[in-house]
């Protein structure tokens, strides 16, 4: 009885699927033209402005204090945390609590970053004046530069005009939108003109799946004797013993300079066996030019590769030498896979 009153919350009208459908077409489609008109200003009007901010923040010595209040507060803490991630030290200031003490947090080498649609939110009164009382570097986030924020500003990002997603015009959904890609696109900005890169990035987010993708080939591979190693010339008598020993159901075989040049699976060695498999050697059954990564490889780029190549171990190679190996269940146990 229980189950089928849910499943009768679940039934679908045809005529409402068909609503709702064209409603989040006509959302999607309304945002999208949103993003594309920002785009269009970073190749107009735009682009001066944000070249201004971007080198402001670059040059300044102190942190990037984003402010604002409703929904474009509830952007400008993401925009906050997006550029303190990626190597911009940032912070969020509630609009309404820097007047209550917030404005402490604010130093003469900080640039401050103020989201305001209107440019008349009121509640960013207290900052803004503070900012031009003890000098600190100014940017508005808004769509009238005539406001009485865009007039304080010492650069505005003037955003342009857009429909809101919203039938009513009212809540704010396009504009949101727009806010939070022009702070993505200059969070990524100083990420690259920094020249931040994916380590660097990782000393940031250590934890979680995100923090373990971010782990390298040398962070997690078995190296030394660990590594099951033969050369060209040994028998497969001795090799299949390896490889039975190691657990990784593969062994690498190198030539006389101790370069890999190929390996053994359980497939080759199913495609070779006979009577006389014991008798031959590691480079007579060998797969040549085998798939291997860099120590630097980073975890979330071994998993795709072992992914894609349906394998379970590969070989970490430094100047074509083996000196390492992940196995699939080294990025399982990080919590990459």
């Amino acid at each position: 009885m229980a189950n089928s009153s849910l499943e009768s919350c679940f039934e679908v009208d045809a005529d409402s699927l068909i609503q709702s459908l064209v409603s989040a077409e006509r959302t999607l489609e309304t945002e999208i033209a949103g993003l594309s008109a920002v785009r269009a200003a970073l190749k107009n009007g735009l682009a001066v402005p944000f070249k201004r901010t971007f080198d402001l923040i670059s040059k300044s010595k102190g942190r990037v204090i984003v402010t604002g209040i409703g929904k474009s507060g509830h952007i400008g803490t993401k925009i906050a945390a997006s550029l303190a991630s990626t190597g911009t030290p940032s912070f969020f200031v509630h609009a309404s609590e820097a007047s209550h003490g917030d404005l402490g947090m604010v130093t003469e080498d900080d640039v401050v970053l103020a989201l305001s649609w209107s440019g008349e939110t009121q509640e960013l009164a207290s900052i803004v004046t503070y900012t031009r009382r003890f000098k600190v570097p100014l940017v508005a986030i808004t769509s009238r530069d005539d406001s009485s924020l865009g007039r304080a500003a010492d650069i505005v990002l003037k955003l342009p005009s857009v429909a809101e997603a919203c039938p009513h015009g009212l809540a704010p959904t396009t504009s949101a939108l727009i806010q939070l890609a022009i702070g993505d696109a200059l969070a990524v900005a100083l990420l690259e003109g920094r020249g931040f890169t994916a380590q660097d990035f990782r000393v940031l987010h250590p934890g979680g799946r995100l923090g373990a993708s971010l782990k390298t080939a040398r962070d997690i591979m078995h190296s030394g004797e660990r590594i099951p190693i033969v050369s060209a010339s040994t028998s497969m008598s001795e090799g299949i013993v390896l490889m039975t020993r190691s657990g990784f159901g593969v062994l690498g075989v190198t030539d006389e300079l101790n370069q890999l040049i190929g390996i053994i699976t359980d497939g080759d060695l199913r495609r070779h066996v006979s009577a006389n498999l014991l008798e031959k050697t590691a480079g007579e059954i060998m797969t040549r030019e085998p798939k291997t990564v860099q120590p630097d490889t980073l975890s979330a780029s071994i998993l795709e590769l072992v992914n894609s190549l349906s394998i379970t171990s590969v070989f970490v190679i430094e100047d074509g030498r083996p000196v390492g190996i992940v196995h699939l269940h080294d990025l399982l146990r990080i919590g990459a896979a």
